[in-house]
Order: structure tokens, then sequence, then C-alpha cells
């Protein structure tokens, strides 16, 4: 279950961050103002949509296309991470826009007279100074992920097993806590806590590795 968790969330970051970043910087620099005001209120109702939704999006859309694609019943891995990665897009993309947008019009204005084209300058200017704001975007949508619970719990499988495949049934942390926590006592349920003080250390070493990269980069 530990290594379902860690398998799900990374994952759905290798699918997710991709494209919460370019959407973001498409968002920030070069959507024309009018679709800009619809596409921004979009991307914000999509983070505030309940997991549930994701989760029978995931299990009625996305399954029958992964079943298809493997050849399994489509329950698994790679099914949750597409269904984590739509979840955490949102989030990644509002938090980005913001810290690109904070950026002062200045430096922008100081790489466009050094002859850098408005590609470069966010690549190599813009980009470099939200960096800080990026990855608090980051950090907050792999913690979404690995504590996402009814999403996974409905597409994943719940098959306490070490996957074999990325299309193959698998149980995580979240997940199986969710499974026995109503029926489970004693011991049982001492382990449920134990799983749950697990998932927080995860989730902390997770954080604390992005923070280190981040700061051996800087």
């Amino acid at each position: 279950m530990i290594i379902g968790s860690i398998y799900v969330t990374a994952g759905a970051i290798i699918v997710g961050v991709p494209l919460g970043l370019l959407a973001a910087i498409y968002m920030a620099k070069f959507c024309p103002a009018p679709l800009y005001k619809f596409l921004k209120p979009a991307v914000d109702l999509l983070a505030g949509i309940p997991s549930i939704i994701y989760g029978f999006f995931g299990m009625v859309i996305i399954r029958p296309f992964i079943a298809q694609l493997t050849g399994g019943l489509g329950f698994g891995a790679l099914t949750a991470w597409f269904v984590l990665a739509i979840m955490i897009v949102p989030t990644i993309t509002t938090l980005t826009i913001d810290a690109l947008n904070s950026i002062p019009m200045g430096i922008r204005e100081a790489s466009y007279a050094m002859g850098a084209t408005k590609w470069q300058t966010i690549y190599k200017v813009v980009l470099p100074a939200a960096k800080l704001g990026i990855v608090d975007a980051i950090v907050l949508g792999m913690g979404r992920a690995i504590g996402e619970t009814m999403a996974v719990l409905m597409v994943v499988g719940n098959a306490p097993v070490i996957p074999d495949s990325i299309s193959s049934p698998i149980s995580t942390l979240t997940s199986q806590i969710a499974l026995d926590m109503s029926y489970s006592s004693g011991l049982h349920r001492s382990a449920l806590f134990g799983m749950g003080v697990v998932l927080f250390i995860i989730s902390a070493a997770l954080v604390g590795i992005v923070r280190l990269i981040s700061k051996k980069r800087g």
C-alpha cells in the first residue's frame, strides 16, 4: 500500500505538473483577454469540484478507455494517474498564474531591452523569478494527489499487492483506510491509525525533498 501510494502520486505529478505549468503560462502570457475572462473562472471552478465527481468521471469515462487500451478491467494505477492529474491541474494552474503575474513588469522589460523574445523572457527570466511560487503550487498539487481518497478508491481496484504493471489493480494507504475504518476494531484499527502516520511521514518527506531540490537549484 505504501508502494501503491507513491506509485499513484508520482504518476499523477508526472502527468499533471507539465499540463498545469503549460496551461498557466498560456493563460498568464499568451491568452487573449476575452478568453482569459472565461478560462480563469472555469479553472477555479474545476479546483472546487468534489473529488467523488472526479472519481465517478474516471470510473465511467477513463476506465473503459484504459480497459480497451490494456485489455484488462481498467482498474489500476494508470487510470488513477489520469484522474489525479485532472484533479491537480486546476490547483497548479491557478497558483502558478498568481506566481507569474506577481513578477514586476520591469524585469520583463529589461529582458526585452536586451533583445530577448517573448518566449525567451518567459523561459529564462519569468519562470526562474517565479520559482518559489511554482514550487508551492507543485507541493500543494502533490499533497492533494497523495492524500486523495474517494477518487482513488473508485479507480485503483483496491488490491493490496505490489503491482507488476501500470495497469494492474493496486491499493493505496488512503483507499485502504477508507475501506476498513468503518468495521475495524482493536489491533486492526490501531494498524489503520499507523497507516495514517506513515502517510503523514511520506507527505512530509516528499515536501522536504521538493524544497531541498528547489534550494539546491537556487
